[in-house]
């Protein structure tokens, strides 16, 4: 089970830090931050492996950074200049495979939060 918190209103600009915790998380396992607009597909946002090995969407790179605190199975997305483009509902989720084999491809993650929501408002 994942448990988001973390998602709020903010004008450009701005940060917002996600959260996502989980039961248990392995060192091989595969842990990322989705979203999904309005009226658009699920996009992968970044991706961190047990590691600490990091990816990023082009479109969040160098604003957007996942990092993780394995002693409390955690991962976090610190998200800072926040465009009105970034609105969306935000999901955590976590594969089984380290993130080099499953990358941003949503149907190899078993589990998945219930979502938390970002608007940034121009």
């Amino acid at each position: 089970q994942l448990v988001e918190s973390g998602g709020d209103s903010v004008q450009s600009g701005g940060s917002l830090r996600l959260s996502c915790a989980a039961s248990e998380v392995t060192y091989s396992a595969c842990m990322a931050w989705f979203r999904r607009a309005p009226e658009k597909e699920l996009e992968g946002v970044a991706t961190i492996d047990g590691d600490g090995s990091t990816r990023y969407a082009e479109s969040v790179k160098g604003r957007f950074t996942i990092s993780q605190d394995n002693a409390v199975n955690t991962w976090y997305l610190q998200m800072n200049s926040l465009k009105p483009e970034d609105t969306g509902m935000y999901f955590c989720a976590i594969a089984d495979l380290p993130c080099s084999i499953v990358t941003m491809s949503n149907y190899k993650y078993r589990d998945w939060g219930q979502g938390t929501q970002v608007t940034v408002s121009s």
